[in-house]
């Protein structure tokens, strides 16, 4: 059975909604994040940096770590914390 706090797992998905939204989306402060997708180039990580919801997934991971401690619920913990920060970005989507 899974057993999150609640809490904790609605703080995490706003967390994973504002970076990933900050990185894929924003130009950031003084265009800071602008030059960091610019980095990155068109290459694997670069292409992860335009999209929203393939992003999402990796910024999830560490939060799932933190909020888990088997690893099979991590998973499902993993997922259920993109998706959350997925239906967030088409809520607030222009």
């Amino acid at each position: 059975m899974i057993t999150i706090d609640i809490a904790s797992f609605g703080i995490c998905s706003l967390a994973i909604w504002r970076i990933t939204h900050l990185l894929s989306q924003e130009d950031g402060p003084f265009d800071a994040v602008i030059k960091f997708r610019k980095l990155f180039g068109q290459g694997f990580f670069g292409n992860l940096l335009d999209c929203f919801y393939c992003l999402s997934v990796w910024i999830a991971v560490p939060f799932a770590i933190f909020l888990c401690h088997e690893w099979i619920q991590g998973i499902i913990v993993w997922l259920a914390l993109s998706g959350t920060a997925c239906l967030l970005f088409k809520l607030t989507d222009k």
